[in-house]
């Protein structure tokens, strides 16, 4: 068995992004670059305007009065230069017409048909964006390992480039085993069934964190059944996720059947609780997560493990889903055990609750929950405003 620690690294190992793709535009939100993105053009594309306002000649500044010759547009500039005495009314983000070499901004003027005459005080500004301020064409706006977020997609859109090379987003399916197992809206009229809920949950963090879900079903406790399921399943998929029968009982078969897939483990069992029948290994190119079936439990390691390795097939840093943060506890904590424990908790405005529930098949306190606490094997019981590591669920 070994060490919360130990098995994060060797998630980091596996957790090697795919390879690149190319997709659309639109379609490339949340994506990791693969390829960094190359600016098409200058931007802006001319000198423009960065008020709306007049453009004048600068050696006509002090006339104090000028005519207006013509307007310009975003996109529809005037055709015409700009004299001695002349101006051209001009919109934010127009091109600069010919001879024009600022722009006095509208509101320090007032206009009578075409005479335009100075009411304020003129700013000592030009209100020009030169051409390629922004960028140059050529130039890298964003470099390879860049999550398009918002800001990105900006960036990305501005580069004139419609397609972008980003790693493929891993194909994951999930086999939830057990006997007991019905589909949600199932269950009232099966008798001792109960609702496969992990799998749901487990489908959304897999989503959450980048994946693509394939194939989600239930498979019964026969070791059989699982190979096949599991056979199939691996057919499409970079990532086949297990929950249940991953413990020592009677009907934990999730490891002996897919021996005959060519399994190689990787870790077996972690030094946590809840989740220590975690496990992980590798079918041919194939990642293979197993979790337990609780849901708590299945929760828990799938947050602690099968959310880093995602991340890290998508391009990013497997880091990312680990990022523990120091927040003051609003309740006390036991000391550490044999095992580490990731206490379930609540964020609150001034810092992390524990949760009292430790049930690890619980489901309605579960929903309440978005944290989890870290306690070392050799933590000391901490009281109420000490700070603790903290994961957000």
């Amino acid at each position: 068995m070994i060490t919360l620690d130990e098995a994060w690294a060797l998630v980091r190992d596996l957790a090697q992004p795919l390879a690149a793709e190319t997709v659309p535009l639109a379609a490339a939100h949340r994506r990791v670059l693969a390829a960094p993105v190359v600016a098409q053009i200058d931007a802006p594309r001319d000198d423009v305007s960065a008020m709306d306002g007049y453009a004048i000649r600068d050696e006509d500044l002090t006339l104090g009065r000028w005519t207006m010759i013509g307007r310009a547009y975003p996109g529809a500039p005037f055709a015409g230069t700009v004299g001695a005495g002349e101006c051209v009314r001009i919109f934010t983000g127009a091109m600069v017409p010919a001879g024009a070499s600022r722009v006095v901004v509208q509101e320090m003027v007032a206009a009578e048909g075409d005479d335009i005459r100075q009411t304020g005080e003129i700013s000592r500004s030009r209100h020009i964006r030169p051409r390629g301020s922004d960028f140059g064409k050529g130039a890298v706006l964003l470099d390879i390992g860049r999550q398009l977020d918002a800001t990105a997609m900006i960036a990305a859109a501005g580069s004139d480039l419609p397609v972008l090379d980003v790693v493929r987003q891993p194909r994951v399916a999930i086999l939830g085993t057990g006997d007991e197992l019905v589909l949600p809206g199932e269950a009232a009229a099966t008798a001792h069934a109960i609702p496969q809920s992990v799998s749901f949950g487990i489908g959304a963090l897999v989503e959450e964190w980048g994946g693509v879900l394939g194939t989600v079903a239930g498979v019964r406790d026969d070791p059989a059944l699982i190979t096949a399921a599991a056979r199939e399943a691996l057919a499409d998929a970079d990532v086949l996720v297990l929950t249940g029968g991953a413990s020592v009982g009677e009907k934990d078969f999730a490891k002996p059947a897919l021996a005959e897939l060519g399994l190689q483990l990787v870790f077996s069992k972690v030094r946590i609780r809840p989740g220590k029948p975690v496990w992980m290994g590798r079918i041919g190119a194939a990642i293979v997560v197993g979790l337990p079936g609780n849901p708590t439990s299945a929760l828990v390691t799938a947050r602690l493990f099968l959310a880093p390795l995602l991340a890290g097939l998508t391009g990013r840093d497997p880091a990312v889903a680990a990022r523990w943060r120091r927040l003051s506890l609003d309740a006390a904590l036991p000391a550490g055990g044999e095992r580490e424990v990731l206490v379930r908790a609540r964020l609150t405005e001034t810092g992390v609750l524990p949760e009292a529930d430790d049930n690890s098949g619980a489901q309605r306190v579960l929903a309440m929950n978005d944290a989890l606490i870290r306690v070392r094997t050799a933590d000391p019981a901490r009281e109420r405003g000490m700070l603790v590591e903290v994961l957000a669920l």
